[in-house]
């Protein structure tokens, strides 16, 4: 591992490990994170249903969780509201498995909306995808 280089602190003539102030520096707290585990994931989502009052099934808990850990805790979290409002639709009383995955569908996490953006992307205003002809032609256009 290579030494700490001393920076100048900005407006100063002194110097400091990342030109950070060194009373600052002192202050400073370093927390390691690390991924959430399937565990973590799933009593997080339990806590989230307890309090939002959704009463949920053994089997959507279970999507919910892998969807959380294939996406995202937020938009998994996200589900749980929209999972709550579906099931009264179907004039259920529980969430079930198909609510969740209603509401998958009809709402795109990340990867997914990238992945929408990127296949329709010629057909959004100022999209500037260069046609056929200009990147036979060097790609540079003139405007």
């Amino acid at each position: 591992m290579s030494p700490i280089r001393a920076t100048t602190i900005r407006g100063t003539n002194q110097k400091s490990p990342h030109g950070i102030p060194i009373d600052l520096l002192d202050r400073l707290l370093i927390i390691t994170t690390q991924p959430y585990t399937d565990e973590d994931i799933r009593k997080i989502l339990e806590i989230r249903c307890g309090e939002e009052d959704v009463e949920m099934n053994e089997e959507a808990k279970q999507l919910l969780n892998l969807i959380g850990r294939d996406t995202s805790l937020r938009y998994a979290i996200h589900l749980i509201t929209a999972a709550s409002l579906s099931c009264p639709k179907r004039k259920g009383k529980v969430v079930e498995v198909e609510d969740t995955q209603r509401v998958n569908r009809l709402f795109l996490d990340v990867r997914r909306s990238m992945q929408y953006l990127e296949e329709y992307q010629v057909q959004y205003m100022f999209s500037e995808v260069p046609s056929q002809s200009d990147e036979t032609a060097g790609g540079d256009r003139a405007c």
